[in-house]
């Protein structure tokens, strides 16, 4: 099995919508990255309830919810002014620094 590495433009904290699947229009915080699986975690998309055993951590045991990882393709950052979908791109300034942007409006993201 070989372990890619895919190359995903959201950060951490980042706003984003999902554009297809059943959470179709769901917006929220990408929690964590996991470039090796092409995956993110999203705040409050994709819960699912687990049947734990007692251990450590969870002494009583029981049935908790945990996020679970969706596919990045079925994502995208959400623009702060028009509130729509959009894709990311990089732009380099006069100093050599790159920068991301909305490819819809061309401006930059903070």
């Amino acid at each position: 099995m070989t372990s890619t590495t895919y190359k995903i433009r959201l950060k951490k904290g980042d706003a984003v919508v999902v554009i297809s699947g059943k959470y179709k229009g769901v917006t929220g915080k990408v929690l964590k990255l996991h470039p090796t699986l092409n995956k993110v975690t999203i705040e409050g998309v994709n819960v699912v309830k687990k049947h734990q055993k007692p251990n450590k951590e969870y002494p009583q045991g029981g049935i908790i919810e945990l996020t679970q990882p969706i596919w990045v393709s079925k994502v995208a950052l959400v623009e702060q002014q028009s509130k729509k979908a959009s894709k990311i791109g990089y732009i380099f300034d006069k100093d050599g620094s790159k920068k991301r942007v909305y490819k819809k409006t061309g401006k930059e993201i903070k």
